[in-house]
């Protein structure tokens, strides 16, 4: 499933592509097809973000809800847009681009109210102006969860997942086991803030790059990361290989039906 960044880089895309310009909505697929109706030829005023949720904004409250869940796939391209497959649960298209959307687990037309109503659930984001960490923290310091699955929650911290989860741990040495209630105010505000840098890049860049510049490939002289996945990691999908730190060996484990990366050896905090 997308990581935050992710939608927070296609709120920027589509925001360059289509804002302020009039577009034709259409649904191929024809699951979205009346409320399509309803906005074509109007222009896209606002793309915004909130952790793995994506909101389309339309004539005065009108907004479109995208969750790409684990199949959602968005392609743009330049105009003219070639003829839509019958995958393709949106496409908006104007005189210089389009862009498709297939597979999303939620595409849907909802109100000003019924949008505030999901951010209001959320956790605070990294990537937000109006993200407030101890909104966060308040949660974490009296949970006996671990913070492994406190990270992946996102009512707690909106956008994280199990890339960042996995590597913002290990930059900051800290046991993923270890309950939330035991996690200072000092180290979770230099965990947010590392997830902020983070995030932030990874909008940069369209990709997750976690390891400093002193654990680079360049700089260790060692191979570079092979994965579909991309971007220079610590310990995500890992295991069994050695840290680039200690040499020991990376774990693997499911903890809330997720597969959790970490090194025991530099992770014991």
């Amino acid at each position: 499933m997308p990581e935050g960044h992710t939608i927070h880089r296609l709120a920027q895309d589509y925001g360059t592509a289509f804002a302020g310009a009039a577009a034709h909505v259409s649904s191929p697929q024809g699951k979205f097809t009346d409320a399509a109706a309803l906005l074509d030829g109007t222009p896209l005023h606002t793309a915004d973000a909130h952790g793995k949720h994506l909101f389309l904004g339309f004539r005065d409250a009108d907004w479109i809800h995208i969750h790409l869940g684990l199949f959602g796939k968005v392609t743009f391209g330049p105009a003219p847009a070639p003829p839509p497959t019958d995958t393709v649960r949106l496409r908006l298209a104007n005189s210089t681009s389009y862009v498709d959307l297939r597979g999303p687990t939620t595409c849907t037309l909802i109100t000003d109210a019924e949008k505030q109503a999901i951010h209001d659930r959320l956790g605070p984001d990294p990537l937000r102006p109006d993200a407030d960490p101890g909104a966060a923290y308040l949660r974490i310091s009296r949970s006996r969860t671990t913070i492994a699955a406190l990270l992946m929650d996102q009512k707690v911290i909106a956008g994280v997942g199990n890339v960042y989860r996995a590597e913002v741990l290990f930059r900051h040495r800290m046991d993923p086991y270890r309950a939330g209630r035991d996690v200072t105010p000092a180290q979770w505000d230099a965990i947010w803030a590392d997830l902020v840098g983070l995030m932030r890049e990874g909008v940069r860049n369209n990709r997750i790059d976690t390891v400093r510049p002193e654990h680079t490939p360049e700089a260790m002289g060692r191979p570079p990361r092979v994965d579909d996945h991309g971007g220079e990691v610590y310990v995500y999908r890992r295991a069994n290989l050695p840290c680039h730190i200690c040499g020991g060996e990376i774990r693997t484990a499911d903890l809330a039906a997720r597969n959790l990366f970490w090194c025991p050896g530099c992770q014991q905090g």
